[in-house]
């Protein structure tokens, strides 16, 4: 039910690495990322999981080998052009990698989705070495779940105690906890009055930025501050008001 959700709802099969810069809430995600992961550590292995088709694993240069993994497979097609990328569809509860295969693994608003996120997290346990990295990204706190958390798949939304609690079950200890969204979110209720609307101008204006080489300027300066806007208000937002959060582990 999941894959077939994905792989036809195209504002999530349709992503493509130019989201970063379509997307003001992807930019300022993927930069407080970039600020947060050790960049002067090298890791062997890398696995996005739930990737879809504007991985953060294409902005880190620190990883020898990139793996995607996805339970839809039309996002996956572009990430098979490079000699050291992996691309895998599958479900994530049933991981076709070995023990210790990775040490480093990123899972960006993917737990929410996945009904049984405690066997989620026991996957991931099983496949990161000692030592190894998991940053995370998801929605936060019950309080704020509105019919757009419906309408994407979100079985729920998440208290930073009870995340950090079910990390802890599989030895891995939280290092960092921030705020990557805060009130300007908001924006994401009011898209789900209709959505069908909002998946159409998304796709027309990835299409354009593209396509438009003079839209495209324009667009970029308009994402840029747009994303810095949002930077700076997640960071001055207490945890309360505070959307989604990023949360980075280790295993012990």
């Amino acid at each position: 039910m999941l894959k077939d959700f994905y792989e036809k709802h195209r504002n999530f099969s349709f992503r493509t690495l130019s989201e970063y810069y379509i997307s003001p809430g992807i930019r300022c995600k993927f930069n407080l990322l970039k600020d947060n992961i050790n960049t002067k550590r090298i890791f062997l292995r890398g696995i996005d999981l739930g990737s879809s088709g504007n991985s953060i694993l294409n902005f880190l240069d620190n990883i020898k080998h990139k793996s995607f993994f996805d339970i839809a497979n039309l996002p996956l097609k572009q990430y098979k052009s490079e000699d050291t990328w992996h691309p895998l569809c599958g479900d994530l509860v049933r991981l076709p990698y070995r023990e210790k295969s990775f040490d480093f693994v990123s899972a960006l608003d993917v737990l929410e989705h996945i009904k049984d996120d405690e066997l989620a997290v026991s996957e991931i346990s099983r496949i990161l070495k000692k030592n190894g990295i998991v940053v995370i990204t998801v929605p936060h706190r019950m309080k704020y779940y509105t019919n757009q958390d419906r309408i994407i798949g979100h079985y729920r939304r998440y208290e930073i105690n009870q995340i950090i609690s079910i990390f802890n079950k599989f030895n891995l200890r939280n290092l960092r906890t921030f705020g990557v969204y805060g009130r300007l979110m908001i924006i994401a209720d009011i898209q789900s009055a209709n959505p069908k609307k909002i998946e159409e101008n998304l796709i027309n204006l990835r299409n354009k930025y593209e396509n438009n080489i003079t839209f495209r300027k324009i667009w970029n300066i308009i994402v840029r501050i747009l994303s810095k806007l949002m930077k700076i208000d997640a960071k001055y937002q207490s945890n309360k008001s505070i959307r989604n959060l990023v949360l980075i582990f280790i295993m012990k």
